[in-house]
């Protein structure tokens, strides 16, 4: 459903260049969640852009259901991190939820059926009169992830959609995550900081070099398909997959391995791009 061939990313400046991206090929079959994750800097978000169509890539090339991606694929929806700034706040969340629909010139009453189901699968469907302001961080997110289920996506794609979060509210929005992509059986790629959240989430992890980034290793998540908060995180194999990634990080960034007592819950997130750019919302 998504190939990443030999993709590169070069940014030219004035007074210097910067390989962001040296040579990235991967695919994710059908209905398939993978999760990626790498070093701080290391070209995460310029790898997600390139995919979505929102930036050239230098060379190489992406593929979204066999065909070429030069702009913005129709068939792919994009949740950011940034909540607050991919929501119109003048808008209620219904209208927020149905924008997107409205570019795909769907009939009304289709639209008022995708919106309705969207939200009742993200457990707002009663907050659909609201305002974004009027709801809490969390709650603000589902709605983005809403959006992004009413325009019935083949492929979704997540740029840490939950660094933002509490932990309490990040735990239930991952429980969220895999029960829709269990319903809706979309192609998920899934880009984050927290190694926890990476094997917990995902039937892959691709763990990405420090920049210029490559492919560093393609790790199969055997857990059991049904995971939970509690028991899953207990579990021996998952500690065993979370300390992997972890000195796999570690090794990317030039460092010794760490014992493993001694593996951190999450890496600490980028902090979030600061400029305006409400034009996210309809992406």
């Amino acid at each position: 459903m998504l190939e990443v061939r030999g993709l590169r990313k070069v940014y030219e400046g004035r007074e210097r260049r910067v390989e962001a991206v040296r040579d990235l090929t991967f695919s994710l079959d059908a209905g398939e969640l993978v999760c990626l994750v790498g070093p701080s800097g290391c070209g995460k978000t310029t790898l997600l852009k390139c995919i979505a169509g929102l930036l050239a890539p230098t060379s190489g090339e992406v593929l979204v259901d066999g065909r070429p991606v030069t702009g913005p694929p129709p068939g792919m929806a994009v949740v950011f991190q940034e909540y607050g700034r991919s929501l119109f706040p003048w808008h209620r969340v219904y209208e927020n939820v149905e924008l997107p629909l409205r570019q795909k010139k769907l009939p009304q009453a289709r639209r008022r059926e995708l919106v309705r189901e969207a939200l009742a699968a993200v457990g707002l469907a009663d907050a659909h009169r609201a305002y974004p302001w009027q709801l809490s961080g969390g709650m603000q997110q589902r709605v983005a992830i809403a959006r992004a289920v009413a325009y019935e996506p083949s492929v979704l794609l997540m740029d840490e959609p939950f660094a933002a979060v509490d932990a309490q509210t990040r735990a239930d929005l991952e429980d969220l995550i895999r029960d829709l992509w269990h319903k809706l059986r979309v192609t998920v790629l899934f880009v984050t900081h927290d190694i926890d959240e990476a094997v917990y989430l995902g039937q892959r992890v691709l763990i990405l070099s420090s920049s210029p980034t490559v492919i560093q290793e393609q790790l199969t998540i055997d857990l059991p398909d049904t995971r939970d908060q509690l028991h899953t995180r207990a579990d021996p194999r998952f500690t065993s997959l979370r300390t992997h990634v972890y000195e796999q990080i570690q090794a990317a960034k030039g460092k010794a391995d760490v014992p493993s007592g001694n593996v951190p819950a999450a890496e600490k997130p980028e902090p979030p791009d600061t400029k305006p750019d409400l034009d996210r919302a309809t992406a």
